[in-house]
């Protein structure tokens, strides 16, 4: 196993026998631009293609082969590995990107990168492995689809060194990371929505004054919708939710609530902390966390009889999989005698590769998911194999093609709201094209779908939408 650090070293060491045979002008024009280094990346190879990924992301790098299987992995998720203790999940990034991966002999080893992002850290699993290089920062241009077979928002720049070009690949993006500049530049879109409500505001109030007359025409509920746009506005920067057909209702009701409790003069939302605040009503029970028994008895009740002998269920913003290992503990309670199969989607790679691995809490492996429990040989409480070979979690956008079998139950809280409109009325379509006859569709307990020929039915705290 090399590190960085012994890369840098050969680097160097080759540097120096190079300077030796270059002429005076020729040394002097290297030292010059060695001078303005300053940024360095990790350099390697994909299909015959060079990329690299900033040498701050690449904790070491490793030869390594017999990974453990994890069941019902991606595809592009190898296994796990075991890295001086760490148990750390290996990531191909060939098949990532849809690449051809030569077939080779089980014991060679392979080449990877170990890179963290976040506080996560992943093994990178890639061609070959070729030397750091330092670049000026300022010769990073943008990137452009025709250099690299892969998608150009994994891209953060092209960049030629050593007389080859370079695909520069940022890997936060590629893990579902928000950037630093990300996040100033959702503080900046914010701050311009602040000051454009502020001059509509004084505009309005300027308005008012120049006209008594037209100020007393307009009436509360006129009043409550422009508060409502900018509400709307708000939602959509700081949290993407969006204010539709599938979440008016509540929103008009929340922000009701909101006016009284804040004062018809403090309305707005300010930053993501008002944003947050105004929406957390809206989750349905136990979002991000394990189901009480109370709530699992609610689903239980919801699911329609089926007597088929598989039962296909698509749970797409699965997330770390929380509502996923829920829901598969559930159905397999609803239907004993049929086989289960979940497919978990999501868009966040961090929360779907590490979904396999999740193990219970102590307080939920003693509560009503004991039956489908097991422990570990480290102490650990897990899901028993039938529960995890029934689910399959991927990395996908349900805005995208889903190719799945005909579904019986989509199960989605909370998911459309926090689409835009137009791609709410996409996975709507595809609820209706994929979801069979006797099948359901359980959205989020304050969305609201309207489908032709589907009506809705409340069980408790879930909302069922079935075909009449």
């Amino acid at each position: 196993m090399a590190t960085i650090q012994d890369k840098l070293n050969i680097l160097a060491s080759t540097t120096e026998t190079a300077e030796s045979s270059l002429s005076a002008d020729q040394l002097a024009e290297e030292k010059k631009t060695a001078t303005i280094v300053d940024y360095k990346m990790v350099t390697f190879s994909l299909a015959g293609k060079d990329y690299a990924i900033d040498i701050m992301k690449v904790k070491e790098i490793a030869k390594a082969n017999h990974f453990t299987y994890v069941p019902n992995a991606m595809p592009f998720v190898l296994g796990v590995y075991n890295l001086r203790g760490d148990i750390i999940p290996i990531i191909d990034l060939r098949l990532f990107f849809n690449i051809d991966v030569k077939q080779h002999d089980d014991n060679m080893l392979e080449n990877m990168l170990i890179v963290t992002v976040g506080e996560q850290t992943f093994g990178v699993v890639v061609d070959a492995i070729d030397k750091v290089i330092g670049v000026q920062k300022a010769g990073i241009q943008p990137p452009h689809p025709l250099f690299g077979d892969i998608n150009i928002k994994y891209i953060y720049g092209v960049v030629e060194a050593e007389r080859r070009l370079y695909v520069l690949l940022d890997i936060d993006k590629i893990f579902g990371v928000r950037t630093p500049e990300e996040e100033e530049e959702m503080k900046e879109i914010a701050r311009q929505q602040q000051e454009r409500r502020q001059a509509a505001a004084a505009a309005l109030a300027e308005q008012q004054a120049l006209s008594e007359k037209s100020a007393a025409q307009i009436s509360e509920t006129q009043t409550k919708e422009v508060d409502l746009n900018f509400i709307a506005d708000s939602l959509k920067n700081f949290k993407k939710f969006t204010i539709s057909s599938v979440t008016e209702e509540w929103t008009k009701k929340r922000y009701l609530e909101w006016a009284r409790d804040r004062g018809e003069d403090k309305t707005q939302l300010q930053n993501e902390n008002d944003a947050e605040l105004f929406l957390r009503p809206f989750y349905s029970r136990y979002t991000g966390t394990w189901w009480k028994e109370d709530y699992a008895d609610a689903v239980l009740q919801a699911l329609p009889d089926n007597s088929a002998k598989n039962i296909v269920v698509w749970n797409p913003g699965c997330g770390k999989g929380y509502e996923t290992y829920s829901l598969a503990c559930i159905l397999k309670k609803r239907y004993p005698d049929a086989k289960i199969r979940v497919y978990g989607h999501d868009t966040d790679l961090l929360a779907v590769s590490n979904a396999p691995l999740m193990t219970l809490s102590d307080e939920a492996s003693m509560d009503w998911y004991q039956p489908f429990s097991s422990k570990t040989a480290a102490g650990d409480y897990t899901f028993n194999k039938e529960i995890k070979d029934s689910i399959m979690f991927e990395y996908h956008d349900c805005v995208n093609t889903n190719n799945l079998p005909p579904i019986d139950i989509v199960f989605a809280r909370d998911l459309l709201a926090f689409l835009p409109e137009s791609s709410q009325t996409t996975v709507l379509s595809d609820f209706n094209e994929k979801v069979k006859g006797n099948g359901v569709i359980i959205v989020g307990e304050n969305e609201n779908i309207a489908l032709p020929g589907w009506s809705k039915k409340t069980s408790g705290p879930v909302a069922v939408y079935s075909k009449s």
